[in-house]
Formats: structure tokens, C-alpha cells, sequence
């Protein structure tokens, strides 16, 4: 039997060395964009809103770029949006994702095939 090797890992964006970015922060702001707001992007990762404000912050601060904005409550209550610099970094991490799970699975058949 010939067994087929693929490999896995979780990529994740590192800026001056610290996590900036990976498929967490990927989930919560997907979620934003879904359900218009942080909060309950949080509540369905099963995630407390105040740890998922300090990943938003930690992140836009090692980036430098807001990545959501937010929409203070009223009769409706308020909500959140991605910013352009945002939805460009969620779309490019997929992306990156993506061909980096390809280059993998290419790397693991490379060296592994034939064991």
C-alpha cells in the first residue's frame, strides 16, 4: 500500500516577529462582515467581546491600519464594519492561505512520496 503524505499547518502573519494575523482574527472579522458586528462575530467563536476587541486592537496597532469601524448604538443598536484596509488584508490572508496550504501538500508529496 501506498500511502499519500499531504501536510497541515495554521499560517499566520508575523510583524516584527509577534502574531499580527492569522486564520483567528480571519474567522472574527468574517464574522463582522456576515453579522454587522463584533460582538456577535465573538459570541458565535465562543469568544468573551472583550478578548475579541484586544485581538482588533493588538492587531491594527502592530499593523498600523484600522480594520474595523464601528458604529456607536442607538434605537437599533450599534454594529461594526471592515474598513477598505480590512476587507484587503482578509482577502489577501485567504489568499495567502490558500496557495500556502498548496505549496505544502506539494512540499510533503516531494519528500514523502514513495515511504
Amino acid at each position: 500500500m501506498n500511502p499519500k503524505f499531504t501536510a497541515d499547518a495554521t499560517l499566520r502573519i508575523l510583524c516584527n516577529g509577534e502574531k499580527t494575523f492569522g486564520p483567528g482574527m480571519a474567522q472574527l472579522l468574517e464574522g463582522i462582515e456576515r453579522l454587522g458586528s463584533l460582538r456577535r462575530s465573538a459570541a458565535e467563536m465562543g469568544m468573551s467581546y472583550n478578548k475579541a476587541w484586544n485581538i482588533v486592537r493588538n492587531s491594527e496597532k502592530k499593523l498600523g491600519k484600522t480594520l474595523i469601524e464601528r458604529k456607536v448604538g442607538g434605537a437599533r443598536g450599534g454594529g461594526a464594519v471592515l474598513t477598505a484596509d480590512g476587507q484587503e488584508l482578509l482577502q489577501r490572508y485567504r489568499a495567502f492561505e490558500t496557495e500556502g496550504k498548496k505549496a505544502l501538500a506539494q512540499l510533503a508529496a516531494q519528500y514523502f512520496e514513495g515511504m
